[in-house]
């Protein structure tokens, strides 16, 4: 592949509005683990560079032993080089799973992709995920021209040993030109050998979707999940609208008859994701999410 100047910059693959530390690529990998991991966007706030020991000692204590991370720049996770945040999370008893990467609003170069691949390779993980599109970029000749960039960087991360992935929310689904994306370009377009779903299920639910039912329509697509409840159910919304999220088993969604058809989705690995960091109280929401995961879902 030849590199061409501001690459995904047509695709405007930018930094997740108001997200701290956004959010653009991200890896996870390995075989299955029962256990739930963490997506530490649940807990921006305290990962902050002089609590981050601190806080992560605080996931540890709580039982998650794998992690999706959440700060990634300039080739550092945190800040800390890949070799030596490894190191942090192995001396806590725990593995990176998942690292959400921070691209700059520029856009990204094929150079830029490939260090990014080598510097999640050098962390250990094995999938990179791209978990969000701006508002002005959700039309369908934009989605497209993305999809199609995006199986060049699947193939860039292939190449050591990362496979591409893409996270939902609920705008993909939305209806437009007779069409919804991401049943019509989204797995259609988006080369399966190179790029695999992390499916969000709350966000799925809120677009008025059954995950069971897509997982049933497209077997083996969904190595990824992200857990995050819905207080209570309402009417399909493609709005960014997460108020009501809670932590996992204290909602509305029924996560037990979702889990059941893991196999058929192709599951690997599943994240705690708590947007809303617990209302203020991340610590007491990833907790709870890990208590009633443990012991009445994932059982």
């Amino acid at each position: 592949m030849t590199n061409r100047r501001d690459f995904l910059k047509q695709a405007s693959i930018l930094l997740a509005g108001g997200m701290v530390g956004g959010s653009i690529l991200s890896g996870c990998g390995g075989s299955t683990h029962k256990k739930p991991g963490l997506q530490l966007y649940s807990i921006r706030d305290a990962m902050e560079k002089d609590v981050i020991l601190e806080s992560l000692k605080k996931v540890s204590g709580i039982g998650y032993k794998y992690m999706e991370l959440a700060d990634y720049s300039n080739g550092k996770f945190y800040g800390y080089p890949p070799l030596e945040f490894k190191k942090i999370l192995a001396d806590l008893g725990m593995e990176a799973l998942s690292s959400h990467t921070q691209v700059e609003a520029a856009g990204i170069t094929l150079d830029n992709a490939k260090a990014m691949a080598d510097d999640h390779a050098a962390l250990g993980v094995k999938y990179c995920v791209q978990p969000w599109i701006n508002d002005e970029d959700r039309t369908i000749e934009k989605y497209k021209t993305m999809i199609a960039d995006w199986n060049e960087v699947g193939r860039i991360m292939k190449s050591v040993g990362i496979q591409f992935a893409y996270h939902n929310h609920n705008f993909e689904f939305k209806p437009t030109d007779g069409i919804i994306p991401y049943f019509d370009i989204f797995l259609k377009e988006m080369d399966a050998d190179l790029i695999t779903m992390e499916i969000d299920l709350y966000w799925v639910t809120k677009a008025g979707h059954d995950p069971v039912a897509i997982f049933n329509k497209y077997p083996g697509r969904f190595k990824l999940w992200h857990f995050k409840d819905q207080l209570k159910p309402s009417a399909p919304t493609y709005e960014i609208e997460k108020e009501d999220i809670t932590p996992v088993g204290a909602g509305s969604i029924d996560f037990k008859r979702i889990y059941a058809s893991r196999k058929i989705s192709g599951l690997e690995n599943h994240f705690v994701e708590d947007d809303n960091q617990g209302n203020g109280q991340p610590f007491v929401g990833i907790e709870t999410s890990f208590k009633n995961l443990t012991t009445k879902i994932l059982v």
